[in-house]
């Protein structure tokens, strides 16, 4: 088809081609009849990828430089904007011009000219491919019909349900509705009559109360697979539990070399273990990856399947595996005292964190113990007596590790590489999932140790591939905007920081720099995350062009084929070279595949660290309501014309809206991020420290309300609010 495409393309492109309907563009090629369903199936392809128009009279042509194509981004209010790739800012679409566009739609626009100063202005011309075939969402019932409002409020708008199409659900119950009609929000080129989306309810989740429905409704809304295809489970169940002794044959055997993995206290999913040694010239580093694609062979059901998931999801609640656990937490996980099957990259290091040479090789270890990053962190960093005796054989590998671990971070940062340090959410649940705890979990030293060797195998696999020439997956940052660091450089100026740009481009060593001075400061955590925001994201490429965060050339991902697939992806190629048979017909096989690969994987990792933020949110939410009218103290982490937001030392953050500032009148001022009152001239700016009360919590919305505590007659009491007691 992509030569008739082109061949198509062709034609229409041609200066002296008039805009024609199919069956003159038949007659023009000379398509027969029984033919003509073939052609009109490759122009709604064309269509579909924007590269032709088809008019309201049905004639096909090139679209107009105006109009654009891109992803089209919702809001609750109606209105929205369109992404459109290679153009830095997207194109404002009013609620009456978006047609039957829904949030992450991929649509075709036309763009007015864009004025000095103001963003463009468009209109919906075509929704090319729908994101939202199904939605999830609350059921309220009237007399002879319902409504769904959508968890999603970026949809913009409720689901009409005719009635008889309800499947018997009542008020209150959470439902996920497949749609029929998709309406229009107003007279866009699509117009509908400006009516609402109609659907059909296919599932019930529950009512919107009932333990466990909030974190359903959220997988269902990402489309998140849970059962495995019969086909996947069979092949699962025909895996043997044990590695037989045929498949050890032409594998280095590492049995014998001291092995640990380090991982976190319920971790079940074990995927790399270590090996170190002092040498004369510095280090033997050994990272062992469980040999996955051992079991999961190309186009099998098991791979196909992990082919859609793309990764493991790890909600709050639930781990939603990329791999049944069979394989996760069985045969390719790299459990202690048992044989097991890996992938290793034995790495030479000297003393100044160099590699100078490696070796890339199918192997079997044994790991001898399964450590957790608490007692190892007890042991490097504490020094704990006890826990010193019980790994006693273990103690001087520790120290080894600490000290290369220490060699290889500060190579990494003389060369410039970022390290955001930011606490994660740690959640505690009961059993019926309702939170009772939320706090920051901070990395320690035996977690740096493994990301430091992780992030050495990653970059040794890289370049070896590179260098080779070989088809290969990718782990790529792109350099920042130079208009966002420009803003965030004017921003930090408020704080007395400053970063140098050469030739309007910055080097990753700037940042760390930043970093570097505001480490320890009250302004820390609202600079880092700010300077994060300005940064692009991390994608997957068939084309190796660096990774600005870790400022290097070469950078992939090796060392998690369990949870996700693009280091399953590399995993097979390495290992198809290393037996002689990357043929050329393979070779193209590998340069077909790697785009889709590479673009589905990227996709899938969005849409989990999506899911993933929103069910974080969701429990910080629930977690609030018992704690409604309550004061705590935070900082302002961020801030808008309609407010500033909070963060508390839980790492909670809420809203304070500036209709709720009594007593003035405020302005937001955007060169200083400061809401300041006109007539008082009182400023709420990022970084400054106020005690709030929580006012209200909206779980649909994700939402917490704050109001200022001064005027309230609330204070907190005591010094830092002790969330964990407040169960």
């Amino acid at each position: 088809m992509r030569e008739r495409k082109e061949q198509l393309l062709a034609v229409i492109k041609d200066p002296s081609y008039v805009p024609m309907k199919l069956k003159e563009l038949a007659i023009l090629l000379q398509v027969p009849k029984e033919r003509r369903e073939e052609l009109e199936e490759i122009l709604a392809v064309l269509v579909a990828e924007g590269k032709l128009s088809l008019s309201k009279r049905g004639k096909y042509s090139i679209p107009e430089a105006s109009v654009l194509t891109g992803i089209f981004s919702g809001t609750a209010r109606g209105f929205g904007f369109v992404t459109v790739e290679g153009r830095q800012q997207d194109i404002f679409i009013p609620a009456d011009k978006s047609g039957s566009a829904m949030h992450g739609d991929r649509v075709q626009v036309s763009a007015e000219p864009q004025q000095q100063g103001k963003r463009a202005e468009g209109a919906v011309l075509r929704v090319l491919e729908r994101a939202n075939q199904t939605v999830v969402g609350y059921y309220q019932k009237s007399q002879n019909y319902g409504f769904v409002m959508p968890d999603n409020r970026k949809l913009g708008q409720d689901i009409f349900i005719p009635q008889g199409k309800d499947l018997g659900a009542v008020t209150g119950h959470k439902v996920v509705v497949r749609i029929t009609d998709y309406g229009a929000m107003g007279k866009g080129a699509d117009n509908a009559g400006g009516k609402s989306p109609e659907g059909v309810v296919t599932e019930i989740l529950g009512h919107a109360n009932d333990p466990g429905v909030d974190i359903l409704s959220l997988v269902r809304a990402y489309d998140l697979p849970e059962a495995f295809p019969d086909a996947a489970m069979k092949q699962a169940a025909q895996t043997e539990d044990k590695v037989a002794e045929e498949e050890l044959c032409g594998r280095k055997d590492l049995r014998q070399w001291q092995t640990v993995t380090i991982d976190g206290e319920d971790a079940k999913d074990l995927d790399d273990a270590i090996t170190v040694s002092r040498e004369e010239f510095g280090y033997r580093l050994g990272v062992h990856i469980a040999d996955v694609t051992h079991y999961v062979t190309e186009g099998s059901p098991l791979d196909e399947e992990a082919y859609r998931r793309g990764t493991s999801v790890y909600l709050v609640d639930r781990v939603i595996p990329m791999l049944p656990h069979r394989l996760s937490n069985g045969i390719c996980s790299l459990n202690a005292g048992t044989d097991r099957l890996a992938l290793s990259c034995i790495m030479d290091i000297d003393s100044q964190g160099r590699v100078i040479g490696h070796e890339i090789a199918e192997t079997v270890i044994r790991v001898d113990r399964r450590m957790t990053y608490t007692a190892v962190n007890a042991m490097i960093t504490d020094r704990d007596p006890a826990m010193m005796e019980e790994y006693a054989d273990f103690v001087e590998m520790f120290d080894r590790m600490k000290e290369l671990a220490d060699i290889l971070r500060e190579k990494r940062k003389t060369r410039g590489s970022i390290d955001f340090d930011f606490p994660e959410t740690k959640i505690v649940l009961n059993e019926e999932g309702v939170p009772l705890e939320v706090k920051p979990y901070d990395r320690n030293a035996a977690t740096k140790i493994i990301e430091d060797f992780m992030l050495m195998a990653n970059e040794t696999i890289a370049e070896d591939y590179f260098w080779q020439e070989l088809p290969f997956l990718y782990r790529t940052h792109d350099n920042p905007d130079p208009e966002k660091m420009k803003r965030l450089g004017m921003f930090i100026r408020n704080f007395g920081y400053a970063i140098h740009f050469q030739n309007g481009e910055i080097h990753p060593k700037e940042l760390q720099k930043l970093l570097a001075k505001i480490d320890g400061s009250e302004e820390e955590a609202l600079i880092s995350r700010l300077t994060l925001r300005s940064m692009k994201q991390a994608k997957y490429s068939p084309v190796c062009q660096g990774h600005f965060g870790l400022a290097a050339r070469y950078y992939t991902h090796f060392t998690s084929p369990i949870r996700r697939y693009p280091d399953l992806q590399i995993h097979r190629i390495i290992k198809e070279n290393l037996h002689g048979g990357l043929t050329e017909e393979r070779i193209a096989h590998y340069h077909k595949i790697m785009v889709g690969v590479a673009t589905q994987c990227s996709a899938t990792e969005r849409r989990a660290e999506e899911a993933e933020r929103e069910t974080v949110k969701l429990k910080k939410c629930e977690y609030m309501e018992k704690r409604v009218g309550q004061v705590f103290e935070g900082v302002i982490s961020g801030v808008t014309n309609r407010g500033f937001y909070v963060e508390l030392p839980n790492t909670v953050e809420g809203m304070v809206s500036v209709n709720d500032l009594q007593g003035d009148f405020y302005v937001f001022d955007e060169g200083q991020m400061e809401l300041r009152g006109e007539t008082s001239g009182k400023t709420y700016r990022l970084g400054q420290k106020l005690q709030v009360l929580v006012s209200g919590t909206d779980r649909v919305n994700r939402t917490i309300d704050f109001v200022t505590a001064e005027g309230t007659g609330k204070t907190r009491q005591g010094g830092k609010e002790n969330f964990e007691g407040q169960h």
